[in-house]
């Protein structure tokens, strides 16, 4: 899957987060957390896992937390790739 345009899904509400997706020639993975100190490495373990089962190899993935749970990053996340250009 390629990114071919800007997109983003999520609110700003506790316990949920924002991702915001634009095109780029290689793989950015930005993060703002609430609780980024403790749970940085988790967030950005499962952000990566879905971009390597949707095959998206190259694009600007910036994420806005406030402590959201590995299924809300998973389904923003999925929603925002498919408004992105989806498949």
């Amino acid at each position: 899957m390629t990114i071919v345009r800007k997109a983003q899904a999520g609110t700003m509400q506790s316990s949920d987060l924002m991702v915001f997706l634009e095109p780029a020639p290689e793989l950015v993975i930005e993060i703002e957390s609430t609780v980024k100190a403790q749970f940085e490495h988790l967030i950005r373990a499962k952000i990566e896992e879905v971009l390597r089962e949707r095959g998206v190899g190259a694009g600007r993935v910036r994420v806005t937390d406030r402590g959201a749970l590995d299924y809300a990053i998973q389904a923003r996340l999925e929603t925002a790739l498919l408004r992105a250009g989806g498949e």
